[in-house]
């Protein structure tokens, strides 16, 4: 019978930033290397950033950033969160590989497709690739990456998935409150409006692309870690959100960690957190 487990954790800190590294060749040895690499398939291209450690056969943890906008900064956002969570993983043995996604002039949703593309190359062509033999595979994501990796998860099986401060979890209520002039107009209801109209017009197809809409049929086992001082647009939906998880009835076990006292970042500030991070990977 699927469990899920409940619990609300308390604070500490952390968080960082790296430059983006070159290309190298990937000759089949065993040392450790650090390599930006593009994945084509399907007329579809996407970057991954690849940290290999030493050795010749790992565990993954593939990352995904969180919302920059512009695509001249997806690079760097790819390789700030590799950093992120290379710092609060707790082994030096696993390779992470961190997925700079599109954004610029997509809507909602749509970069889901590229996210697919990076982790099927993972699964299937890797390997091979890079002269490794990979074992486990785990998804991990900050913000709209927590959203990505949350679709993703009713997509393709993996060893686990981790989701952070995931979303948007609800575009209707967020893009009204744009459209009402109470909060400041931005990129991702914007270009929604552009192509649906406003969400009194069309709401379904903000409720399409809204995570709400993505809280069953999780093929992997699921870790969501949310700070309880995160944005007012954000814990307005929450409660909602991670009720339906866990009431899910078609998934696999579904665990939600709150952080009392942190907000959006709270995964890479505190330590209890990370403690439930580690803990996921381990037990998976």
């Amino acid at each position: 019978m699927r469990k899920v487990v409940f619990m609300i954790l308390l604070p500490m800190i952390l968080l960082a930033c790296k430059e983006k590294t070159d290309p190298i060749n990937t000759a089949k040895n065993d040392s450790a290397f650090q390599i930006t690499k593009t994945i084509i398939s399907d007329s579809l291209a996407v970057d991954v950033v690849i940290d290999k450690p030493q050795g010749t056969s790992f565990d993954v943890l593939m990352v995904f950033h969180g919302t920059v906008t512009y695509d001249s900064l997806i690079l760097g956002a790819a390789q700030n969160t590799l950093d992120g969570f290379k710092r609060i993983l707790d082994r030096e043995d696993m390779m992470i590989v961190s997925v700079a996604y599109p954004e610029e002039n997509l809507l909602m949703g749509d970069n889901v497709q590229h996210a697919e593309t990076a982790l099927l190359w993972l699964k299937n062509n890797a390997a091979m690739e890079l002269g490794i033999q990979i074992k486990k595979v785990f998804l991990a994501g900050h913000s709209q990456g927590g959203y990505v990796v949350t679709r993703l998860n009713t997509m393709h099986e993996t060893n686990g998935v981790i989701a952070n401060a995931p979303g948007p979890l609800n575009l209707i209520f967020r893009c009204k409150l744009e459209e009402d002039g109470k909060i400041e107009n931005g990129v991702v209801c914007d270009l929604l409006k552009r192509r649906y109209g406003t969400t009194t017009v069309n709401p379904e197809a903000y409720k399409a692309r809204s995570l709400l809409n993505f809280s069953s049929g999780y093929k992997s086992d699921i870790l969501f870690v949310q700070g309880l001082d995160d944005s007012p647009i954000q814990m307005t939906s929450w409660p909602l959100f991670k009720q339906k998880v866990i009431d899910c009835i078609d998934c696999k076990k579904v665990q939600v960690h709150e952080v009392a006292g942190f907000g959006h970042q709270s995964l890479f500030e505190n330590v209890n957190a990370q403690l439930v991070f580690n803990q996921f990977i381990a037990l998976h």
